[in-house]
């Protein structure tokens, strides 16, 4: 019986105690041989937690069985552009993130919210932790247009007007000016579509999607009418996908308002372009030439809002209305085409045109900002000097996503794009290049810093209890989601 009970106090300390004795066990003690209580494994760290940090951390766990990664995120809660970028109507896109959760709950994956490396932590310290550090923060600034009156009230960056209505909690104050009838939008890629779509959705639509609340009532009292997206090239060389350009087509309540000039000669150079171009640009044919069915005509009469493409233009000035400091249109400069297909280049003609508009958004594009004066960074071109992902002249250091390539391509392109980087990660491990062999302590000590610091981490379950508090909302009111819209909201709900 005494043994029973001893058998049983011993089963109750070991069960007790496990916590404290199952992480250094977990961190190599017993696989290395020494009471270090580090990782004999590979440690990685990736800054940045979209679809680049994702998709590498993916690939380097399924690559190598002893490969340890950490993540870490500047805001409480992770999937950077998937949450913040892609739009509310398209929840299909954000499967992605149940991938994602997938990788984060993997036990040799962790992650590392509310910390703000370049600041909490800089790269360098980073790099003494790890055994290689993937830069993956992606490209959080704007492009600016270089043109005058682009600060006037009522110009917006596309990067903070979908931030905007996404949630992004930095663009929470937006609160942009919809009282106008007319809206410019300059550039023509899918977010430029995605944000003329928003603005001309009906009310109804977007109810059902996570486009929050305070973007929700703003767009219900907006005024805007018609929205031109306007091109400095032609037909032939716009930046969106078939995809977008069907939504916009069939988007209820809406007729389509194009130029005829600006498709002339099309037709003829379309037997010269690959097959998805073609389709493309045929569906804009039709829909800017044909004369429709009566079905499409009776849509398009009982319509009370426009969109339009405006191609060959380029923007030289946003014009101030007289006595104030607001947005009363945008002067555009006329353009030729030099060339032919995708390599056309957009020259000047010397005319320009006046457009009458309250509301300018800019996209153009994003752009990555440097991190930490010890990264190489060209800032000309806005990316991090790299060859397949190695940084230039920085052993262990290591680039993906937008941060290593620009602004291009979606999610497929970054997941192919972050797998050639976790390759690269992997070969020079294999190779010796990178020396794997030392124990590097990886987020013990980063952990300890942070701590000293004053900075509180939040954890993948942390941001569980964030993710579940934003479903119960939202199932509330009918939606998906409803997403806490300050970093203060989501700590309190984190730490609960």
């Amino acid at each position: 019986m005494n043994g029973h009970k001893l058998l049983f106090s011993k089963l109750k300390w070991w069960t007790s105690g496990r916590s404290r004795w199952l992480g250094p066990l977990r961190d190599g003690v017993s696989g290395c041989g020494s009471a270090s209580f580090y990782s004999c494994g590979p440690r990685v760290c990736i800054v940045g937690s979209g679809p680049a940090g994702f998709y590498t951390a993916q690939h380097l766990i399924k690559a190598r069985q002893d490969v340890e990664v950490d993540i870490y995120e500047r805001l409480p809660v992770p999937f950077g552009l998937v949450r913040f970028g892609v739009a509310p109507d398209h929840p299909e896109v954000k499967n992605v993130i149940n991938t994602f959760t997938q990788t984060a709950n993997h036990s040799r994956c962790s992650f590392y919210g509310n910390v703000n490396v370049g600041k909490d932590v800089s790269v360098e310290e980073l790099q003494r932790a790890y055994h290689a550090v993937v830069l993956s923060y992606g490209a959080e600034g704007n492009r600016r247009l270089g043109v005058p009156g682009e600060d006037l009230a009522g110009v917006y960056s596309a990067r903070d007007f979908v931030g905007w209505y996404n949630g992004l909690p930095s663009c929470r104050e937006l609160s942009p000016d919809l009282s106008c009838e007319t809206a410019v939008i300059l550039g023509q890629g899918n977010v430029a579509l995605d944000v003329a779509r928003v603005l001309l959705s009906p009310i109804n639509m977007l109810k059902k999607t996570d486009v929050t609340q305070p973007a929700l009532e703003a767009l219900a009292e907006s005024q805007v009418r018609r929205v031109l997206i306007v091109g400095r090239r032609g037909p032939i060389q716009v930046a969106c996908t078939i995809k977008e350009l069907r939504e916009m087509v069939n988007l209820p309540g809406t007729r389509p308002e194009m130029v005829a000039a600006d498709f002339e000669g099309v037709t003829e150079a379309l037997k010269d372009v690959p097959r998805p171009r073609k389709r493309l640009t045929e569906l804009m044919l039709k829909t800017a030439l044909e004369i429709p069915g009566e079905k499409e005509q009776q849509r398009r009469s009982m319509a009370s809002r426009t969109w339009g493409f405006r191609f060959f233009r380029s923007p030289v000035e946003v014009l101030a209305d007289p006595g104030s400091n607001r947005t009363a249109g945008v002067r555009l400069a006329v353009n030729r085409l030099e060339g032919s297909g995708e390599g056309g280049r957009a020259v000047l003609t010397g005319e320009v045109e006046d457009v009458s508009c309250g509301l300018v958004i800019n996209s153009i594009g994003y752009k990555s900002l440097p991190i930490d004066p010890s990264v190489p960074f060209d800032s000309r071109r806005a990316v991090v000097p790299n060859n397949m992902g190695r940084v230039q002249q920085a052993t262990g250091l290591y680039c993906s996503g937008w941060l290593k390539t620009g602004p291009t391509g979606v999610i497929a392109t970054t997941m192919n794009n972050s797998f050639d980087t976790a390759r690269s990660v992997v070969e020079d491990m294999d190779s010796g290049t990178l020396d794997v062999s030392a124990a590097k302590s990886g987020s013990q000590t980063i952990s300890a810093l942070l701590e000293e610091r004053g900075v509180k981490p939040v954890t993948f379950s942390d941001w569980e209890k964030i993710n579940h508090a934003e479903m119960r909302k939202g199932e509330a009111v009918g939606k998906p989601r409803e997403k806490l819209l300050t970093v203060e909201e989501m700590l309190q709900v984190a730490r609960a």
